[in-house]
């Protein structure tokens, strides 16, 4: 039998935390490692597709191709923590305020599976979901959570649980997640760099 749950559902990067998560990856790779240097016209592709179909993967993978398995190991904890440090600091609190309503309390993000799920931790979501990357080729996408792939993600949560989400409230700071924030009955915008919602 299904059962009807009222759902809050926050974006991560821009959202709860000052700073891109993806961002600050590619900068301590380029700060610490040759490779990227020498995978910059592939990076330059990948930024110039961005602009020619922004909903795409392909420049997704082409700006991500110098990510090795060995780079993941070795420079995500040193990532977490500090972007740990970037965090609103208000995030957990609203978090934890939307649990005590009785609310069940998602995080759905477009960054990768081997940084958000560390970074989010300490905050009791219900269920994160965020893209999966391949992990012999972190780079490559098995499913990216990202525009209306996050509506799919919630939906497959609600059907594996037999529940009917009522999304109360769905917290974002980017257009992109207008599908997500279309179903909510309100929607919270974050501005980005100041972490103060937006009037």
């Amino acid at each position: 039998m299904l059962k009807k749950v009222d759902v809050v559902v926050f974006d991560f990067d821009g959202t709860l935390s000052a700073s891109d998560s993806n961002y600050e990856f590619f900068k301590y790779c380029f700060k610490h490692s040759i490779r990227p240097w020498l995978f910059l016209p592939c990076v330059l592709a990948g930024a110039i597709g961005s602009f020619l179909n922004h909903d795409g993967i392909w420049w997704r993978e082409t700006i991500r191709n110098f990510i090795t398995p060995k780079m993941v190991d070795d420079y995500s904890v040193a990532v977490l923590k500090l972007h740990r440090q970037k965090r609103f600091g208000w995030a957990k609190e609203v978090v934890s305020k939307e649990h005590a309503k009785g609310n069940k309390v998602l995080l759905i993000s477009a960054s990768p599976d081997y940084l958000i799920p560390f970074l989010v931790s300490d905050m009791k979501f219900d269920a994160v979901f965020c893209s999966k990357m391949e992990k012999e080729k972190p780079y490559k996408y098995k499913f990216l959570c990202w525009g209306k792939n996050k509506v799919i993600a919630l939906d497959n949560w609600a059907i594996e649980h037999k529940y009917i989400p009522n999304v109360v409230r769905a917290y974002s700071d980017s257009k992109s997640d207008m599908p997500i924030m279309e179903i909510a009955k309100e929607q919270v915008w974050i501005d980005k760099k100041t972490g103060l919602r937006k009037l």
